[in-house]
Formats: C-alpha cells, sequence, structure tokens
C-alpha cells in the first residue's frame, strides 16, 4: 500500500489516499463534494540515510541512477 496525492477536478479539493498500487489511478471519490472526478498528482518525497560523510539527503529528481551504489554518477564509471 502507498499514500496517493490527488485533486478534485469538481471543487479544487486535494486529498491523500492510501491505496494498492495497482488502483493508483483508479478512480476515486472526492470526500468534500462526492465526484468521481479526481486525478491523482505528483508527489513529493524525502529521504535521509546516516553516514558516508554526505549531507545524506535526496530529493526526488536528484541526482545519481538506480545502478549507482554511489552518491553521484562519477562513483559508478560507467556514465
Amino acid at each position: 500500500m502507498a499514500i496517493y496525492e490527488y485533486q478534485c477536478a469538481e471543487c479544487g479539493a486535494a486529498f491523500q489516499a492510501r491505496r494498492a498500487m495497482k488502483d493508483a489511478d483508479a478512480p476515486i471519490t472526492c470526500p468534500d463534494c462526492g465526484s468521481f472526478q479526481a486525478k491523482r498528482g505528483l508527489s513529493r518525497f524525502f529521504s535521509a540515510t546516516s553516514g558516508g560523510g554526505n549531507s545524506g539527503v535526496s530529493t526526488s529528481g536528484g541526482g545519481g541512477c538506480a545502478s549507482c551504489s554511489g552518491h553521484s554518477c562519477a562513483s559508478c564509471g560507467g556514465h
């Protein structure tokens, strides 16, 4: 289960819902007006780690790639 953010196209209300990944884009009822016109938005996230002499902070869209074991692509040698 994950927490997804939605915004209603009818009333503009923003809300969150805990749903299975397979249901993330399925229709959902707006808790304010009852409309089924809510659309999933993009969520930002924050992650912190300890050690390594780095600040250990990353945000969505940050540097590095999924195949890197270091803190930057320069450390994986393939990029």
